[in-house]
């Protein structure tokens, strides 16, 4: 039921009372059953004509109607619920009381029908709208964030002093991307001598990362080095290569002829990214999808979203 119950609605359900009862005594007790107080109906005068009694209840009840509104509900509810008038049926002129009855109830139970579907549809309304202002609000955050990432970035691209300094920055800038984007990032490790810059998952597979920033394309050898080390973990382990220099054309030939184990980003990927052309995790199966329909290892996201 809506939080106010329409007049159209108080109307109907005082013409079904005033005809379901024809004694008194039956309209007070099922106003007691309903959880109207007693002080109340003693505030009625009781030897005025039916359809009067049910109106002065109802302009009591009606005063606050924001405290009634229980009251109002079960009266409804109860009264919409009906479909036994056998105590009508024996009353002289019995099946027209009856019909009368039963067209009341009627059309009392098509209002309260009809309000219930608006008070579902307002609802529902209601949790769409919430729902938005969380993804809003989340996206806000989730923005804000990304353009800290951003930032961050721009600050180590602009670093040319220190090559070793602002590959451990992009590295970090990198662990930063991942955490936003839900891949439970680890940090660089060693193992047994070899450095490896961090670690994710994503969509239930373990993915080695490195970063790499050098003043050329990076070329066979450094793919090899990469692969070897991806290749002394677990059968599923994938790798992601981020070369901020690009690839030769000749290394990615190499890995397009096998089994890929591992996929290739470049600069202009990441600043997609960064620029929210493509969301990140999206970017990263469709270069998988395309790494498992042609065997190329490099896919070029960048230029389908400019």
């Amino acid at each position: 039921m809506p939080k106010r119950l329409s007049t159209q609605a108080i109307l109907a359900l005082q013409e079904a009372l005033a005809v379901i009862y024809h004694f008194k005594k039956d309209l007070r007790r099922f106003f007691e059953t309903c959880g109207v107080e007693r002080s109340l109906l003693s505030q009625v005068d009781w030897n005025e004509y039916k359809r009067q009694i049910v109106a002065d209840i109802f302009e009591l009840l009606l005063t606050d109607q924001n405290h009634s509104l229980p009251v109002l509900t079960s009266l409804c509810r109860d009264v919409a619920a009906m479909d036994n008038f056998s105590h009508l049926a024996r009353l002289e002129d019995g099946p027209r009381k009856v019909a009368a009855a039963q067209a009341a109830v009627a059309e009392l139970r098509r209002l309260v029908d009809r309000h219930e579907t608006q008070e579902e549809e307002e609802r529902l309304a209601a949790e769409r709208r919430q729902r938005l202002r969380e993804r809003e609000t989340k996206l806000g955050a989730f923005q804000t964030k990304l353009a800290q990432i951003r930032s961050l970035f721009q600050n180590v691209a602009a670093n040319q002093g220190n090559p070793q300094k602002r590959g451990a920055e992009l590295e970090a800038v990198m662990k930063e991307l991942f955490d936003l984007f839900d891949l439970d990032p680890r940090a660089s490790f060693r193992i047994k001598g070899e450095q490896i810059d961090g670690a994710f998952t994503l969509d239930g597979t373990d993915y080695l990362f490195e970063a790499k920033w050098e003043k050329g394309p990076l070329d066979r050898t450094a793919l090899d080095e990469f692969v070897s080390k991806i290749g002394r973990k677990l059968d599923n382990t994938l790798g992601l290569l981020l070369s901020m220099s690009g690839f030769t054309s000749n290394a990615i030939d190499k890995y397009s002829d096998r089994r890929a184990t591992l996929l290739l980003m470049e600069q202009y990927d990441l600043q997609a990214v960064l620029e929210e052309r493509i969301d990140f995790v999206e970017m990263l199966r469709r270069k998988r999808r395309h790494a498992a329909e042609t065997g190329s290892v490099f896919f070029k996201v960048y230029p389908t979203v400019l």
